[in-house]
């Protein structure tokens, strides 16, 4: 067997890709339930977090900011093994569903925050000025003309946030998570054949392939305009 039959044999083995299908199949269920969790979740809270900031309560303000640069400096990884390995002394047990959609939900959610936030201040001062001066509340004002602004003007940045968080999935498997690359990795170690990684790859692209195209299309439409 020559070194190319050997690496088609190790990595493209149909018979084996079709066993491994099941299992990776199973796990791409598992990765797609989480990208949305996370996404729902971090999205909503940062624009929570940054509606809270523009308020300008100093000790809220002061807490906000420690989170968001705490958690953009951490690695998700460690987030994930903190929350899974070290909540148990505390008395708090996650699973590890839960531990990792948890952590890549915090990471997005600071790095949501301050990309809203930076929106809102993109928005001149004058809009929030007029609109105060025909009756409308702060939180009237921020509702319904800053927002409108802010959000469109941090959809691209944004975007690729979520696609880089959403990827961190994949960390799961560290915990055991039963998402697309535990699935991949344990199928190989059966078979003993690298074959059900190439399947988790393709799962992945499958995946995540169609979500940057979507970011890159969503970046042209929603540019800043100059």
């Amino acid at each position: 067997m020559g070194a190319w039959d050997r690496f088609v044999f190790s990595f493209f083995n149909a018979d084996i890709a079709m066993q491994a299908l099941p299992l990776v199949a199973k796990g791409f269920v598992v990765t797609v339930q989480l990208a949305l969790a996370v996404i729902v979740a971090g999205t909503l809270g940062g624009l929570v977090l940054a509606m809270l900031r523009s308020f300008g309560v100093r000790p809220l303000n002061w807490l906000i900011i420690a989170f968001a640069d705490v958690m953009r400096a951490l690695p998700p990884l460690v987030v994930i093994i903190l929350l899974f390995f070290a909540l148990p002394y505390t008395g708090v047990s996650l699973g590890a569903f839960m531990a990792t959609w948890l952590a890549l939900t915090l990471v997005l959610c600071a790095f949501a925050e301050e990309i809203f936030w930076a929106g809102i201040l993109a928005v001149p001062r004058g809009q929030w000025e007029a609109a105060r001066s025909t009756g409308l509340s702060r939180l009237q004002t921020l509702a319904h003309v800053v927002l409108p602004q802010a959000v469109r003007m941090t959809v691209p940045p944004l975007t690729n946030r979520v696609i880089a968080t959403t990827k961190g999935t994949a960390l799961g498997s560290v915990v055991a998570l039963s998402e697309i690359l535990n699935q991949s990795s344990s199928a190989a170690s059966l078979a003993g054949n690298a074959t059900p990684l190439t399947v988790g790859a393709a799962a992945y692209l499958l995946l995540f392939l169609p979500v940057v195209i979507l970011g890159r299309w969503v970046e042209t439409r929603y540019a800043w305009r100059k």
